[in-house]
């Protein structure tokens, strides 16, 4: 789908980027970063509506501060109860109306599908903000963000992903993008009941990425250049006695990190649970909160090029 000057654009999955819009929009983030004051009135008259139809904190408030920091406006709601969607409003008619009293919309949906169908009823630039189980393209624009800041390439590393693999749409998203970059190895650290699904494997495989599987980190940390962390979750598993065994496997604390390189980067999409041991937030390789500002910069980026402002 792409980003083009002069046209309407939404980004409702990650592929809607070429690798060279991607670097584009990093480059772009990177200037924010730089100078923020030469962006501060640059969205000066421009309204962005946030249509959160589920609870949101981060993704939410990090669209509404990155639109303030461009000197634009920001409407919205919270959850589909304190709009019109209570009254069996559909999700047309809402992005139809919205899309009159503002100039781009990011949009949470629990539907998967929610977002590109908005984007086929209204004129003004759609942000998928994450749609059920689906993707969550914004994400994944604020992990490549930070793994680039942090490692100053996007390519020839060695990234782990653990925890919940099967239905974590942060790490499919990622995995979608970081594979077309060269030389990235890919090493999957999960229980065997939340392995990577079928369709991600044969999209590995059918694009020649080096992958594999793994059920323990401990056995694969001195390798990583980057570590994703998710949550293992509970109710994923068929019963009690399984989870029990296998969550602590899945908690990374500081013996975890023993063999791990000195330039290891953590990152987690956050919220956090348990996952990661409070030790190992002052250890220098936890990148997770820095991912949290990051993730601004990044939106920041996306607005202006989606509204077509250079």
């Amino acid at each position: 789908m792409g980003i083009k000057e002069n046209e309407v654009r939404n980004l409702i999955k990650i592929t809607d980027l070429s690798v060279e819009e991607i670097d584009e929009l990093i480059g772009i983030a990177n200037d924010i970063i730089a100078d923020p004051e030469a962006y501060i009135d640059i969205c000066h008259g421009k309204i962005m509506a946030t249509l959160f139809f589920e609870p949101s904190t981060r993704t939410r408030l990090s669209f509404t501060s990155a639109m303030m920091s461009l000197g634009g406006q920001v409407l919205g709601f919270s959850e589909a109860a304190s709009s019109s969607a209570a009254k069996g409003e559909s999700v047309s008619d809402t992005v139809r109306t919205v899309g009159a009293y503002s100039d781009i919309i990011a949009m949470r949906h629990p539907k998967e599908g929610a977002p590109l169908i908005a984007s086929e009823r209204t004129t003004v630039p759609i942000i998928n903000a994450g749609d059920g189980g689906h993707f969550h393209p914004t994400q994944t624009l604020t992990d490549l963000l930070t793994i680039s800041e942090v490692k100053g390439h996007l390519g020839d590393m060695t990234i782990g992903l653990c925890g919940d693999l099967c239905f974590g749409r942060t790490v499919h998203s990622l995995i979608e993008a970081m594979m077309r970059y060269e030389n990235v190895r890919f090493v999957l650290i999960s229980p065997r009941e939340l392995r990577i699904p079928k369709y991600m494997r044969e999209l590995m495989d059918s694009n020649g990425a080096e992958w594999k599987e793994v059920e323990r980190m401990e056995d694969v940390m001195s390798e990583l250049d980057i570590l994703y962390m998710t949550r293992v979750q509970r109710e994923r598993f068929f019963n009690e006695e399984d989870y029990v065994r296998l969550k602590d496997s899945y908690i990374l604390d500081m013996d975890k990190l023993a063999d791990a390189k000195e330039d290891l980067a953590i990152l987690h999409p956050l919220p956090r649970v348990n996952e990661i041991a409070v030790e190992v937030d002052d250890d220098p390789r936890a990148k997770y909160f820095d991912q949290v500002l990051y993730g601004r910069y990044i939106r920041m980026a996306l607005i202006l090029r989606l509204l077509g402002i250079k």
